[in-house]
Parts: structure tokens; sequence; C-alpha cells
């Protein structure tokens, strides 16, 4: 009888909001090395090609509103990679933190033994604001920052509105674009100004981003152009100093529009 193969790994990595260039070193390594790379249906195809030749490339879904391998099958897939002995990598759009189910996956790999390591990467919001040339947190405008989505909970949208209410905080908002409406409405009903600056920008990072820009009541409306890409909603007065002549690779124009 052969002997058992030794326990392989598994990484959970933040493959940031889509070019390869804004990956971490570390993230790089980790896809240069794999032997196994399960990979979100966000994550650019520059970066999946930066997997080694006979690595085993699985693409697990796990966009918004689209058919994708449920949770319960990915966490099999990844123990039962692990256990012949690879050196896996669970490669995530943005960051596996930040509405990634990190917690999830890692909790069940170190229940059956396998070791597990998180590698960061850049969030949606952060590359966002970057490439936008606004901040997140304004000195005097913008005291603090809340990550937050726009899913519906038993019919519900579920949010912390009281905390969004604040005039000084900086809501970013991920997978919201078909209930902007409701967070508008919700927004102002719980004390935020209809004037509140927001924006919107799809495909955050991407050359081609799209950033549209407007203020609270009209939210539906800055969402409406969709291109078919990852939307984020940015609410609060740090929305304001957001400029389109700050974006990456020289020609944000045709991506970028107002709504007065």
């Amino acid at each position: 009888m052969p002997p058992e193969a030794p326990l392989g790994s598994v990484r959970l990595v933040g493959a940031g909001p889509g070019p390869a260039d804004l990956l971490t070193v570390r993230a790089l390594r980790a896809v240069e090395t794999a032997q196994a790379l399960l990979y979100d249906a966000l994550v650019d195809d520059e970066v999946i090609g930066l997997a080694p030749p006979g690595c085993v490339r699985i693409q697990t879904g796990k966009r918004a509103g689209r058919a994708s391998m449920e949770q319960a099958a990915i966490n099999r897939l990844m123990l039962r990679l692990a256990r012949r002995g690879l050196r896996v990598v669970r490669l995530k759009g943005g960051d596996p933190s930040v509405f990634g189910r990190v917690g999830e996956e890692s909790a069940f790999l170190k229940a059956h033994g396998v070791p597990v390591e998180v590698v960061p990467g850049v969030t949606a919001a952060c590359a966002a604001a970057a490439q936008f040339d606004f901040p997140l947190t304004h000195r005097g405008v913008a005291r603090r920052v809340v990550f937050a989505t726009a899913r519906l909970e038993a019919g519900a949208l579920a949010m912390d509105w009281a905390a969004g209410a604040d005039p000084e905080t900086t809501l970013a908002i991920y997978m919201g674009s078909t209930a902007a409406g409701q967070v508008s409405q919700r927004l102002i009903a719980a004390g935020r100004a209809p004037s509140t600056p927001a924006l919107v920008v799809e495909n955050a990072g991407d050359p081609h981003a799209g950033l549209t820009t407007g203020r609270l009541d009209r939210l539906a409306e800055l969402t409406a152009g969709s291109r078919g890409g990852p939307m984020l909603i940015v609410v609060g007065e740090v929305a304001a100093l957001a400029s389109a002549a700050g974006a990456c690779e020289g020609a944000p124009a045709p991506g970028w529009r107002m709504s007065g």
C-alpha cells in the first residue's frame, strides 16, 4: 500500500480589484507557486495566467446574482485538494476579509487540520479612492468609513442605518446596484441629507473603470448606466472630491459622467 501523501496547505489570497499590478508581492508569489488554483469569477485572466504550468485551475464562480459553486462544495474541494498534498490557492477578488467569507473557509479547513494562511489584497473601496482621487476619510469631513453590503436578508435590506446617517461617515457599499433606490430612501429616512454627495464606480481599479457622481437622493440614477461590471457605491462628503482626472492609464472620460 503506497504511503499517504503529506497534507498540503491552503492560502486564501486577495487578488485585488482586477489588474495584476495591484497584487501584493505575497499574493503574486502564492499564485506563481500554486499547484491548485480555485478562483472567483471576478478575478482577472491576467492574474490567473500567472499560475505555473501544470497547476490545476478551477473556476468557482462567486459573483453576485449569478450561478456559482455552493460554498459547501468549495470547502470540500479545498479540503480534498489539500489532502492530496497540494499547495492550494483560493483566489478571491479584492480582499478576502472584506465580504469574502474568509472566516467560514478558514474555520472549516482548520477544523480538518489543514494549515491556512490569509493573504490580504486591495479592496474595491481603496482601489476606487486611489483611482479617482478622493479619500475615504478626511480631516474635519469624514472621521470614519463603514464597509457594508446592500443585500437582502429575509426580504429586507440589512444595514446599520443609524451609523450611515452620521454626516461624518463615509459609506462604501458593495453589491448595492440593484438596491440603490432603497438604500437612498432608508439613509434619508434615517437622517442623512438628501444632498449628500454620492458616487458610483464600476470595475474599480480597471483602466477603463466608470465613475458617476451625484447626490444621495438620486442614487438610483447613478447606477442606471451599468455596463454589467461590479459596482461600488460611496456616500459621503468625500465623494464631492472625486475626479475623473485621477483615473489610471490616461483615458477616463468615456467611463465618467455626472448626474445633477
